[in-house]
């Protein structure tokens, strides 16, 4: 039960969950299988010491949290992958079994998914005033980066290059509205080219475990937040510097 645990809260974690969901998912499953759990989060590695209650035996084990992508979808089905085993519709047995079944089909790419953040970027366009020219601009340079996105990220990329490089893409490419005269609002397109990748998870995130107490969690994640912030930014100031934009 303590292995099982222990990559129950890698995967957990590392899809974007927050400290306070993943110690009520595990004291959940802790309290079906009938032992006791002691959980501490830290940003890069889970502490866990499960002890039976009956005998008073404890095994500690202290697991690597993943590196992988934040994924709602993976979210959401361990959390009812921890209601099924508490429910006791799932043996604990089969939890295993189950939770192979979820990583294996944990989908990284999703059909059409370039195309979808690109309309979400040229919205945000929109929603700061740029025309549709600026929209259209945005939603091409958001669909360049982002495909560049996904092409390092299967490379094993470091993020922090990942977010440099396709910001850079992006904001050359967006840089296209000013330098050719096409539109009125060519600022608003340079501007909005790049928010696919403002960290807005982390952020959140750090509050949320800051607002719970995690301290150390918080600060590790805000400081992530802030990391991929800057490389955001250095990516945009480049690419702004490359195509002779003026930032002020």
């Amino acid at each position: 039960m303590c292995d099982f645990m222990a990559r129950y809260a890698v995967w957990l974690f590392g899809s974007g969950s927050t400290c306070i969901r993943l110690e009520k998912n595990l004291q959940r499953i802790a309290a079906a299988a009938g032992v006791e759990v002691e959980i501490t989060v830290l940003p890069r590695h889970i502490h866990l010491t499960v002890r039976e209650p009956a005998d008073g035996d404890t095994v500690t084990t202290i697991a690597s949290i993943r590196p992988l992508p934040v994924s709602y979808d993976l979210i959401t089905r361990l959390s009812r992958l921890s209601w099924d085993i508490a429910d006791g519709s799932l043996p604990c047995d089969r939890a295993d079994t189950e939770l192979d079944n979820i990583i294996s089909s944990a989908r990284s790419d999703i059909p059409g998914l370039p195309l979808l953040v690109g309309a979400a970027n040229a919205s945000f366009c929109r929603l700061f005033g740029g025309d549709a020219i600026a929209m259209g601009v945005v939603f091409v340079a958001t669909v360049a980066g982002f495909i560049l996105k996904q092409m390092l990220a299967e490379r094993h990329t470091d993020p922090r290059i990942i977010v440099i490089a396709c910001s850079f893409v992006s904001a050359v490419l967006a840089a296209a509205d000013g330098l050719f005269g096409l539109g009125a609002t060519p600022a608003v397109a340079i501007g909005s080219s790049v928010l696919y990748l403002v960290p807005g998870i982390p952020f959140i995130n750090s509050f949320s475990d800051m607002i719970d107490g995690h301290y150390i969690c918080a600060f590790g994640r805000m400081m992530q937040a802030v990391v991929i912030t800057c490389c955001l930014s250095a990516g945009l100031c480049f690419g702004m510097f490359l195509m002779n934009i003026g930032m002020f």
